[in-house]
């Protein structure tokens, strides 16, 4: 297996002061991540696997372990989460079921041992040490600051939602049977040492994966030791399970994933309706009416030809045209992620500096947490709704909700569009593309009809923090 290489970026500051939502942020600690860019720090957190590497030979692919023997990255590693964490995580109210399950793995099945209600740190204690119970902490970012910080970047870096949980199993138990997910997953040693076990894919799971079990995975099982330092990545659908030998006093490692529901499948059945809704209004053959009683047929063969002549045309206008109208999936990644981890309350975002004037130049913030977007008018009733230009943007999502669900009635009433977003004239979409391309834009220069357009643009997105005046 890979050994320790490379050169490792450390940045030597104490870690941000405690942010006023996350009242439980660890010991400060050193961080070996390197938080330059989304790229950096996903080549730090595989160091020393190059990027092109992993994703040429081991993405949606087969598992890599990475073993290392660093004393710094393990103890920053164990500060990432410890089981010493819990008594004061306890003190905020979390409850069974929403933020911690206690489970143990039975004659080969899960046996849940919640209780009800909030949580109380003695109890929680006598289970796992009495009963060998495994405690899985849901989504610790929303406490610890640096995961905060490593999720954000990641999520920036896949455009995809970057999930968590954190597993603690005391010494000779295990908390899972073998099982799979349907995310791709990164495990980080925190403290302990874990023995795994990783399958190869059944293949039912081949199938609905498309992991291909004896080319990406191999004939045999792999079984090894994660120790504090160390990191195991695995494909969705790889069946795994995982246990803490004798000898330990426990195991605590954290589960970081990625990549649900983001297949090429998913994305055709959210952008494939505004495809052929934009694509009927100009072809009359989408407009035609289908054959009488096709839907009470049994054979429709003859109607599958003309469906699959319909397909063609619409490939052949995406290939014209090169743009797919906005998709759910767009703005349900925007709505949910993470805001960005500025080592305060990120929701008390105010706009700063100078305000923009039509001489002033402006560049974007941000830009890995905004998307635009151009969809019906949201606020016009009518039957025809002319199209708008959307800015959507996280940078007032909230921290603690964060792979929680549902956000509370209220949150939810207020609606994306209103909260975390713009709207404006299809007319300012050249515009919005000329802050989006350049590094340093005036605001007397962009392509709009009026000086008061272009002045009321900069102040719009000044006023959302998502420009600058330099």
């Amino acid at each position: 297996m890979p050994k320790k290489g490379g050169k490792r970026t450390e940045m030597g500051k104490e870690m941000q002061e405690q942010c006023k939502r996350a009242k439980v942020e660890g010991a400060a600690s050193p961080s070996l991540m390197n938080y330059e860019s989304p790229e950096s720090l996903f080549r730090s957190l595989i160091a020393p696997i190059k990027e092109e590497v992993f994703f040429r030979e081991y993405w949606e692919q087969k598992p890599l372990l990475v073993q290392r023997n660093d004393p710094l990255l393990a103890a920053y590693y164990q500060s990432l989460f410890q089981l010493s964490d819990l008594k004061e995580l306890c003190c905020q109210g979390l409850c069974y079921g929403q933020d911690i399950n206690i489970c143990r793995c039975v004659n080969g099945k899960k046996k849940v041992l919640n209780k009800e209600g909030k949580v109380n740190y003695m109890q929680l204690k006598k289970d796992f040490d009495q009963k060998k119970a495994t405690i899985q902490f849901h989504q610790p970012q929303r406490f610890k600051e640096e995961l905060w910080k490593i999720q954000e970047k990641l999520e920036c870096y896949f455009g995809s939602l970057v999930g968590s949980n954190v597993y603690i199993t005391p010494q000779g138990s295990q908390g899972l049977p073998p099982h799979y997910d349907d995310v791709e997953v990164f495990i980080l040693q925190l403290e302990g040492e874990k023995h795994w076990r990783l399958y190869k894919p059944t293949v039912h799971l081949a199938r609905e994966y498309n992991v291909e079990s004896e080319d990406r995975i191999g004939n045999s099982t792999h079984e090894f030791v994660l120790k504090p330092g160390d990191l195991l990545y695995f494909p969705r659908g790889t069946i795994h399970q995982a246990d803490t030998p004798l000898g330990v006093s426990h195991s605590t490692h954290v589960t970081i994933s990625t990549y649900q529901n983001n297949s090429w499948g998913d994305f055709l059945l959210d952008a494939i309706p505004g495809l052929v809704f934009d694509t009927a209004k100009e072809d009359v053959l989408l407009r035609k009416g289908i054959p009488r009683q096709l839907l009470m047929q049994v054979d429709v063969a003859d109607s599958t030809k003309q469906l699959s002549s319909l397909l063609r045309r619409l490939a052949e206008r995406l290939e014209s045209t090169r743009d797919l109208s906005s998709s759910d999936m767009k703005k349900d990644f925007i709505a949910n992620r993470l805001p960005p981890c500025l080592g305060s309350d990120a929701g008390s975002l105010t706009p700063g500096g100078k305000l923009p004037k039509l001489d002033s130049k402006i560049r974007l913030q941000f830009r890995d947490h905004a998307i635009i977007t151009v969809e019906p008018d949201q606020e016009n009733a009518d039957e025809i709704r002319k199209e708008m230009v959307y800015v959507y943007h996280s940078l007032k999502n909230r921290r603690e909700t964060h792979m929680m669900g549902a956000e509370d009635d209220a949150a939810s009433e207020e609606g994306t569009s209103q909260t975390h977003g713009l709207r404006f004239p299809l007319s300012y979409m050249d515009a919005l593309k000329q802050i989006w391309s350049n590094a340093v834009v005036c605001v007397r220069e962009l392509n709009l009809a009026s000086d008061d357009e272009k002045e009321n643009l900069a102040l719009a997105l000044w006023t959302e923090c998502l420009i600058e005046v330099i």
